[in-house]
């Protein structure tokens, strides 16, 4: 029979002992802080929420329901950093991280169910930001883009999207469609020369020729002559593409893992720029990860001698790891949208740096 100190988890009741203890923390920690910050989020946005006619305590938890997802996909792996900080005190502190080492358990054996707990749960956070979070966030920026009124089509591609067109300005309401199919909704251009506003044409819907944009029942202003004319058929932007208009708005967050490839894929072949998306298509995996950070980040208010302040000073050590691997992470993510590094590394190298910092600091306070 294989010694404990052989053994990846210490005893079953042990692992699944502190894998409760590790979960139910967790989430009371995460359920306290959606409560507290979606309180004063909606505190803040109330007034602009009920602004427009008709909306009313329906919108308020209509705000509430896309903006929680939001809040546990950012709050959770903090939440499980403070949940391995009560649990892993609160069992120092009543010996019985000191009664499972008296017992023959390595302190990565005590950590190993918290780790493996947090493994199980970053995959579950991994799933609920797919098909929750992302179309959540979606919705609430095609809402936040109007104002709070009447939210655009869900089945829009993008929705207000500005493109240039030589001096021109072109404004589509929303857009559907791909490629050739693309159709534009609430068209509006502003044909401009040396600055000045010339003509304003409008029209309710715009289609792709090929070589151009159909306007259907246009209307065209001159702001010279303060005249309107109406004319049958007008062909505009002939050097705009539809991935100009589809691909205008694309936000990593709006969109799933699978779609935001894809639409890497899109901006790639129409030759624009990617660095930003692509450090958002590798954090939708890392971030999630994170969670496993955390119980290696806390463990050091888990070992050493539970005198009095000592167990005080260890959790505020684990609680600043914790801390500076966030302002880390975020460091690194903001230097991958601007292209100061590449998207792996700003996704990634926070990740493993503080990985390699929490088992250093493990190994130097097991000895």
């Amino acid at each position: 029979m294989r010694g404990p100190q052989f053994q990846f988890f210490p005893s079953r009741t042990i692992s699944l002992y502190m894998a409760k203890i590790f979960v139910t923390r967790t989430f009371a920690v995460l359920g306290g802080l959606v409560v507290i910050l979606m309180t004063l989020d909606l505190l803040g946005e109330s007034g602009q929420i009920l602004a427009p006619e008709g909306n009313g305590e329906a919108e308020l938890w209509f705000y509430v329901s896309l903006r929680v997802p939001q809040l546990i996909e950012r709050f959770l792996p903090f939440a499980a950093l403070l949940g391995t900080l009560i649990a892993l005190s609160s069992m120092n502190a009543n010996s019985e991280i000191i009664s499972m080492k008296a017992a023959g358990a390595s302190a990565h054996q005590i950590l190993a169910p918290l780790i493996l707990t947090g493994f199980i749960i970053s995959i579950g956070l991994f799933i609920f930001n797919e098909r929750v979070v992302a179309p959540a966030y979606a919705t609430l920026a095609a809402w936040e883009s109007v104002d709070y009124g009447p939210i655009p089509d869900q089945s829009a591609g993008a929705t207000n999207v500005w493109v240039r067109d030589g001096n021109d300005l072109i404004n589509a309401r929303s857009v559907s469609g791909r490629g050739d199919d693309a159709v534009l909704e609430g068209v509006t251009v502003y044909d401009r020369t040396g600055g000045t506003i010339e003509y304003l044409v409008s029209a309710e819907r715009a289609t792709y020729t090929g070589s151009g944009w159909r306007l259907e029942n246009p209307q065209q202003f001159d702001v010279s002559a303060v005249e309107q004319a109406n004319p049958e058929e007008m062909i505009i932007a002939e050097n705009v593409t539809p991935d100009q208009f589809t691909l205008a708005n694309v936000e990593a967050g709006a969109l799933n893992f699978f779609e935001l490839r894809q639409a890497i894929a899109d901006l790639e072949a129409a030759g624009r720029s990617t660095v930003a998306l692509e450090a958002g298509l590798w954090h939708k995996i890392s971030g999630p990860l994170s969670t496993i950070l955390m119980p290696l980040l806390g463990a050091v208010a888990g070992f050493g001698l539970a005198r009095s302040g000592q167990l005080f000073i260890r959790a505020i050590i684990g609680m600043a790891l914790g801390f500076t691997y966030f302002v880390a992470d975020n460091f690194a993510l903001a230097m991958g949208n601007i292209g100061a590094y590449p998207p792996v590394l700003a996704a990634w190298a926070p990740f493993f740096l503080f990985l390699l910092i929490g088992e250093a600091v493990l190994i130097r306070t097991e000895e």
